[in-house]
């Protein structure tokens, strides 16, 4: 899909849901965000619908059940997201992200490890 509609914090809660399950019906999605948060059902259903109205999401109807599936894929979108968010706060620059973090004190000796062994094995993947 070459247009990602914008999808608010709650919504993309549910997209969580729909990524991981689909097709589920109204009440297992239901089911599963009362689960993670305190939303009561009338606000999943309409959450639900704002999706399928911005063409995140789908439904077919099969008896008096509602099945959604989700019409974007959740790497698709969070690429999107991800650029959107270095291009705003770092003009593309994942570097300055990093240097960001590190010298903020958010980024652990556990993510330092971390970033440190994927860039190891880039670096050695391409030589």
């Amino acid at each position: 899909m070459s247009h990602l509609p914008q999808i608010s914090e709650a919504e993309f809660e549910v997209m969580k849901v729909l990524w991981g399950y689909a097709p589920i019906n109204t009440n297992e999605v239901t089911e599963k965000l009362i689960q993670t948060t305190d939303w009561n059902p009338k606000t999943i259903h309409t959450l639900l619908k704002r999706l399928v109205q911005k063409g995140a999401a789908t439904y077919t109807k099969e008896s008096r059940v509602f099945i959604y599936t989700p019409l974007i894929k959740e790497e698709d979108y969070l690429e999107k997201e991800n650029s959107h968010f270095l291009n705003r706060f770092y003009h593309g620059s994942i570097s300055g992200m990093v240097t960001n973090y590190m010298n903020s004190n958010h980024i652990s000796d556990g993510d330092l490890d971390e970033l440190k062994k994927l860039l190891f094995k880039e670096h050695h993947e391409e030589s």
